[in-house]
């Protein structure tokens, strides 16, 4: 592919991201902060933050979303700081990491800096007050990479413990390790559908479920070291940039790997990002260089070709850039292959091979087609010998061939051979059902006998009547449960024409279910779903669909009911429903509640954040969140209590309070080594204190101080 812009940095660039005010910023190695139009590419503000980065392989610093927070690891990787952009000035720093920094993140939703280490642990630091309010599961090794879901809902870690650490931000839960790598992981990122990608040091990539936890797939051809990755067209593509320069491209929807070299430069690729407006694919560099490629380049070219018949040049654009086989004109050329194809093949069953190739002869050119081309007519040559085996009805000697030449059966004449024969065989199953018709039927399925495909169906009727009769009689009564006891008892059943009748009738109920959900006619697909649960293959999406209308039911009648509790529990359970209008505005709602409560709890407010989380206070799936909040205000009441040079009982039983409340966390370690400090003679041991946990924490243990 051909570069279309291209912006020298000088210095290893190390973070790309289009901010929502179509500004393009980019960062370089010495944390040199440039802020560009995105269209122009002209310069529109920046700073330097003079923190040199000499490794970069994991995200050594992070910007928030609203552009208002910026989080960098130090120079010697001692400590990760956070700043405000707008002063410059360090919000807060974290150097709590028993080793050096690994990498830092903040969430989309601009709420939390996470900083974590070589020591395995991830402190996450509240933006607006540059407080640790919560730490993430510790891992036993180094972290290499941390991702957020889009919607701010989930954060993962990745670890050269080969695990990947998932919590949950909305209940402030851990949800899951996941376990499959065979070596350090390297890097994460989040993609529709509730998927995870993960990228290991032997180039081995997972595709995860983050509600199951089990493995989607395993994708295939990746042969170096994996820099950087990122989507495009609404995770359809997937881009991944590589140690050696070369830029992989997947398809999102079916995980096949479409090029191995997309893009091929002489530089480790150290940043990259997607342009989706402009559909540019941004390419940071080590050696400095930004550039800009058109990923739907020479689409135009495609149009003039189509006019131009030139379908070699069309199929050779699609090889050079794989992207453009998805588009509209990709997909004409496509549709008139396979209809010129068609027509070629009825001309070839009627004799004419001089129409056939006329048809074709645009399509010779292309070397996948050209096989496709000599393959078919090389298949019909002996069309005739099998048309008039047919006429004569020499069935054994027609349906020979016809397996010979599997083309033979898309034939009109291969069609009418089966008609024929599902007549046939529906007559003699009317006999075989009577107490004296087996030797009429035997004598109607004659002319078939020596087809083996068609030898085993007689068979199974002639020797197993009573077990089809009673088939028969269960799907005429539309019992579906004696239906699939009989096929899984006897498989022979799935061989008849019933059971194809059967599975069709199953696929048009889950597509009228579907259907019915869409229009939100929630009864009736409800009905239809409890049919289409008598169907085994279909028991996994039944089940499945059943819980999303039984939920989505509830949360509407919460909503018309104001039942506020159900509502939030509701939605932790179901993630799609905070797509919802009613859903989004709830979530708004909760978000603005508690960044005003995390303003109070820095300041040791607990009558207002009562006052503020008062709605919530019963709501299960925010009762650890509601604890995290209590939690930083105690922290802030002891600090300021120690600030205070309040007496030393004092403080100890706020410390003991403390620890029977949440437990021996990171925060009140770190205080007690602060207290120690003041109070040296403090006989105050930790470890036989009675300790509690943010998930056994209620609102019932609220209390005005900590210190009392």
């Amino acid at each position: 592919m051909e570069v279309v812009k291209v912006k020298d940095i000088k210095e290893p660039v190390i973070l790309i991201k289009i901010m929502k005010n179509n500004t393009l910023l980019i960062v370089d190695a010495d944390t040199t902060v440039r802020y560009f139009d995105k269209y122009d590419l002209t310069l529109l503000s920046g700073f330097k933050a003079k923190i040199t980065h000499k490794r970069y392989k994991t995200s050594v610093v992070a910007f928030s979303n609203d552009k208002e927070y910026f989080a960098s690891m130090s120079s010697d990787c001692k400590e990760s700081r956070l700043y405000s952009v707008k002063t410059k000035k360090t919000i807060a720093k974290v150097n709590r990491h028993h080793g050096e920094v690994s990498c830092v993140g903040i969430d989309p939703s601009s709420r939390y800096m996470f900083s974590c280490g070589d020591d395995g642990k991830t402190f996450a630091i509240d933006v607006k007050s540059g407080k640790l309010v919560f730490t993430m599961p510790s891992h036993v090794d180094t972290i290499n990479d941390i991702a957020f879901s889009a919607n701010s809902n989930w954060v993962a870690t990745a670890s050269y413990d080969r695990k990947i650490s998932l919590f949950n931000l909305a209940t402030m839960t851990p949800k899951d390790k996941l376990k499959a790598h065979a070596a350090p992981i390297m890097k994460l990122r989040f993609i529709k559908q509730n998927r995870l990608l993960s990228f290991d040091k032997n180039a081995k990539a997972i595709v995860w479920d983050i509600y199951s936890g089990k493995v989607v797939e395993r994708l295939q051809g990746i042969h170096d070291d994996i820099t950087q990755v990122t989507t495009a067209e609404d995770d359809k593509f997937l881009f991944i940039g590589t140690n050696l320069g070369y830029v992989l491209l997947y398809d999102l929807d079916t995980y096949e790997l479409l090029s191995k070299r997309y893009i091929k430069i002489t530089s480790s690729i150290t940043a990259l990002e997607y342009d989706e407006e402009n559909r540019l694919l941004i390419i940071g560099t080590e050696g400095g260089e930004v550039l800009f490629y058109n990923i739907y380049e020479d689409e135009e070219k495609l149009e003039q070709l189509l006019k131009q018949k030139d379908f070699d040049g069309i199929q050779k654009i699609g090889e050079e850039n794989p992207i453009l086989s998805y588009t509209k004109i990709y997909d004409l050329v496509a549709n008139l292959w396979e209809n010129t194809l068609k027509k070629a093949k009825i001309a070839l069953q009627k004799g004419d091979k001089k129409t056939a190739e006329l048809l074709l002869k645009s399509f010779k050119d292309i070397p996948s087609k050209n096989t496709i081309i000599q393959k078919v007519m090389m298949e019909y040559v002996d069309f005739e010998k099998f048309h008039k085996f047919a006429k004569e009805g020499k069935l054994a000697l027609a349906y020979g061939l016809a397996n010979t030449h599997p083309m033979y059966k898309d034939s009109a004449i291969y069609r009418a051979l089966e008609n024929n024969w599902k007549k046939a065989f529906n007559v003699a199953q009317k006999y075989a059902l009577e107490p004296k018709g087996i030797e009429k039927a035997k004598e109607i399925l004659a002319p078939y006998r020596g087809i083996s495909e068609k030898t085993k169906l007689i068979q199974d009727l002639m020797t197993k009547g009573e077990i089809y009769k009673r088939f028969k009689v269960a799907l005429a009564q539309k019992d579906f449960k004696i239906l699939f006891e009989l096929i899984k008892q006897h498989p022979f059943l799935k061989e008849f024409p019933e059971y194809d009748t059967i599975m069709s009738y199953a696929d048009s109920l889950y597509i009228k279910a579907r259907q019915l959900m869409d229009k939100g006619e929630i009864h009736a697909a409800t009905k239809t779903l409890r049919v289409l649960s008598n169907f085994a293959d279909f028991k996994e999406e039944v089940d499945e669909l059943m819980q999303d209308i039984e939920n989505k039911q509830r949360f509407i009648n919460a909503v018309r009911d104001e039942d506020i509790e159900q509502i939030y529990n509701l939605m932790a359970q179901t993630e799609d429903l905070e797509n919802t209008p009613e859903g989004q505005k709830y979530c708004d709602d909760w978000n603005e509640a508690l960044a005003i409560a995390n303003e109070y709890a820095v300041t040791g407010d607990v009558a207002n954040i009562k006052k503020v989380l008062a709605p919530y206070m019963k709501i299960s799936s925010k009762v650890i969140s509601i604890a995290t909040v209590f939690a930083l205000c105690y922290m802030a009441q002891l600090e300021n209590a120690i600030r205070e040079k309040k007496d030393k009982k004092v403080l100890e039983r706020g410390i003991k309070n403390y620890i029977v409340n949440f437990g021996l966390t990171e925060q009140i370690e770190n205080f007690f080594q602060i207290f120690k400090r003041y109070y040296p003679d403090s006989k105050l041991n930790l470890e036989p204190l009675h300790k509690g946990s943010f998930s056994m924490w209620r609102p019932a243990m609220i209390v005005d101080s900590i210190l009392d």
